[in-house]
Order: structure tokens, then C-alpha cells, then sequence
């Protein structure tokens, strides 16, 4: 059975430079690895204690099918005010409690290109809730790769040779762990 991998993009927005990479970087997956794209944040509703038990509601109990299946989790993200976007932190909030992400291989290609800090604050909260839910932080597959609109194709790619050579690198990295795991 081949590997899969799960691209989780932070950003709802169309024509995310997240989303471009998260796509550009599922192309460049080793043989073998098959790769999907978690496409509902924008579907999850709101959080609650309440809702998180045996009948979860039904994007939630799809979410964590998707995580449980998945061999590693590739997550990019845009920060908003210093912080993850309050659709990614949901997300995340949402798979604790199952548990799927324990011990599950994860890294992130941080795309940021512009500001001061560069997303810092977004990829230093992801490693924070990452860490409580058990999940594997792989460092090669934890990555600043800069991506400005102009680096993204007509095709929704990213065009730059450098860039796809550092994201074929982290995917390679994060499926070595998960194989090795």
C-alpha cells in the first residue's frame, strides 16, 4: 500500500501562495507516496467540548478519518496577526481529541516572503499545538521557502527551480520519517 501524505493548506483564500506550494510540493512526493489535499477548513464548524465524543459532527469525524488514514501531515499556513488563522487553529483544535496525530510524522513549508517576522508567530503556534497533540515534528520537512504570487505559474504551481528543489526536499525528509516510523 503506498504512503499517503496529507497536504493541510492554513489559507481559504483563492489563489493561496499556501495552497500553490501545498500542490507544487504533493507533485514532487517520491514514488510511491500517495497524496491528498484536506480541502473542508472552511467547512469545520466552530470548536466545542460539547460536540467532541461519539457523535462528532460530520466534517469533524471526516477530518479525523483523514488524519488517521494519512502516513504524514504537510501543513502550510498564512499568519494573521501575529498568530495561525482562526480556520487552521480550528482545525487543529478539532483533531485533539481524537488522537489521530499522535506520533504522526508532520513538518511545514513556510511560504512567507514578506514582514518582519516572516510568519514566525503562525509556524511557532503550529509547532505549540502540534507538540500537545503528539504529533512527530520532523525538522528537514520544517521549512521557509519564499514564495511571492509572481512565483506561482497560470497552472496554480510554483515555477521556481529552487524552490521546488527545498519543497521536493522537505517532502522526501517527512516521507523518510514516516516510512522509518
Amino acid at each position: 500500500m503506498a504512503e499517503q501524505l496529507l497536504l493541510i493548506c492554513g489559507s481559504v483564500r483563492a489563489g493561496s501562495s499556501n495552497a500553490a506550494v501545498l500542490r507544487t510540493a504533493g507533485l514532487l512526493a517520491p514514488p510511491g507516496v500517495s497524496v491528498e489535499s484536506y480541502d473542508e477548513l472552511a467547512a469545520l464548524p466552530h470548536f466545542n467540548p460539547d460536540d467532541d465524543g461519539e457523535r462528532l459532527p460530520a466534517a469533524a469525524a471526516r477530518l479525523r478519518g483523514r488524519l488517521g488514514a494519512a502516513g504524514a501531515l504537510l501543513f502550510s499556513t498564512p499568519e494573521y496577526a501575529g498568530a495561525l488563522p482562526g480556520s487552521l487553529k480550528n482545525l487543529l483544535d478539532w483533531s485533539i481529541g481524537g488522537g489521530e496525530m499522535s506520533g504522526k510524522p508532520v513538518g511545514w513549508i513556510n511560504c512567507s516572503w514578506g514582514g518582519p517576522t516572516r510568519a514566525a508567530g503562525a509556524y511557532a503556534e503550529l509547532r505549540t499545538v502540534l507538540s500537545y497533540a503528539d504529533a512527530t515534528i520532523v525538522e528537514p520537512a520544517c521549512v521557509q521557502v519564499p514564495v511571492t504570487r509572481a512565483d506561482v505559474g497560470p497552472d496554480g504551481l510554483v515555477s521556481d527551480p529552487t524552490a521546488r528543489q527545498q519543497l521536493a526536499a522537505a517532502v522526501a525528509a517527512l516521507v523518510t520519517a514516516s516510512r522509518a516510523g
